[in-house]
């Protein structure tokens, strides 16, 4: 195994406590919640109250945490199944020495029955979002930056963890007469895949906290670029974020746009600008 191959596992082993240690602190904000809601449930009834917005923030954060706690699960088991020998069945394995690497072992064996059932879900999630608009990167691993655009889910394989994914934007070959000629398919992983909140449900999105940096489809284009929230609750009445995009600089400032909540997610951990 190599230093990088370690490295990597690493850094995902902490990203995986630190979302377990957030997830910690959401769920006692939300018990704390609920004692509140149970002791005096008549606050709900006064004007401006908003208990049950905050609750419902919370739930929507715990949510999202759970997801993002299953993807990096996800690529955590990738690359254990990569680097574990393949040796024929029955083939006995180095022997480990020292008892506290064995507990460790015994510990991940059991975060990763733990995390079993959240994992399925998941998938069964990812399945039903065939003809569904997603955000995607459709070319990991390539250039400087990551580029993320709107797709359109035709397929999904849960035994690769792979979708098949159409841009429904056409191409720029000026030569071709036919439009569908242009339209670009890709196979795009599991990681490389956000699904969108629900378009006929505002309540499935979060209100991001203002300086929270969210990925946001530009308004005009079917590309998403970073974005920081200026303003954390979304407008009643419309239903949009008002942000911020990075590079978006016009007469020395950045113009605050609105987005609809239907296109606007969570910044993908390690995303490179």
């Amino acid at each position: 195994m190599s230093s990088p191959d370690i490295a990597g596992i690493l850094d995902n082993s902490k990203e995986l406590d630190r979302l377990r240690k957030e997830q910690e602190e959401v769920l006692t904000e939300i018990n704390k919640m609920h004692k509140k809601l149970q002791a005096t449930p008549e606050v709900v009834e006064k004007p401006g109250d908003n208990s049950l917005t905050k609750l419902k923030n919370l739930y929507a954060h715990a949510k999202q945490l759970s997801e993002d706690e299953v993807g990096v699960s996800n690529l955590l088991l990738s690359q254990l199944d990569t680097l574990l020998p393949s040796g024929p069945p029955g083939q006995p394995r180095r022997r480990i020495e020292g008892s506290d690497q064995k507990r460790k072992r015994v510990k991940n064996e059991s975060d990763i029955s733990r995390l079993s059932a959240s994992m399925r879900s998941q998938l069964e999630t990812f399945a039903s979002l065939k003809g569904e608009q997603v955000a995607a990167k459709v070319n990991p691993g390539d250039g400087d930056k990551d580029e993320w655009f709107v797709v359109k889910v035709i397929h999904f394989d849960k035994e690769k963890k792979e979708f098949e994914v159409l841009d429904e934007e056409p191409g720029d070959d000026e030569e071709s007469t036919d439009q569908s000629s242009l339209l670009r398919k890709y196979m795009v992983p599991m990681s490389s895949i956000i699904p969108f909140p629900k378009r006929n449900d505002p309540s499935s999105a979060p209100d991001f906290p203002p300086g929270r940096h969210v990925l946001a489809v530009y308004p005009g284009t079917t590309a998403l670029y970073k974005a920081t929230v200026v303003n954390g609750h979304r407008k009643r009445k419309t239903d949009e974020y008002l942000l911020e995009f990075d590079d978006d600089e016009e007469d020395g400032s950045l113009p605050q746009r609105t987005v609809p909540f239907y296109n606007v997610v969570a910044l993908p951990e390690g995303h490179r600008q």
